[in-house]
């Protein structure tokens, strides 16, 4: 794509710009064995690899896309998160 090229996302009247997308936040990951998981009832914990201060990767489906810190926000309803981007993937070459 050269400079003089329009650049489609930035243009408000694209419609595919306004269609909802869903991006999931992986906070972690947990490997129980088999024989725990089917044992866990209402109140158990399951323990994650991850601290809550470590970096969340938000994915489009299965790709990673960006790479962000988890904070509470500002302002609004007690407990309401917010993810804070901290790096971007490279869409064209990985990270």
């Amino acid at each position: 794509m050269n400079d003089a090229t329009p650049n489609p996302a930035a243009d408000p009247a694209n419609p595919f710009t306004a269609v909802p997308i869903e991006v999931t936040v992986c906070v972690g990951k947990a490997r129980p064995l088999i024989r725990d998981l089917v044992m866990l009832g209402e109140n158990a914990v399951l323990t994650l690899d991850s601290k809550v201060d470590d970096p969340v990767e938000l994915y489009v489906g299965d790709r990673l896309i960006a790479r962000a810190l988890l904070e509470e926000k500002e302002g609004g309803a007690d407990g309401q998160l917010v993810v804070r981007l901290t790096e971007i993937v490279d869409l064209k070459g990985g990270l």
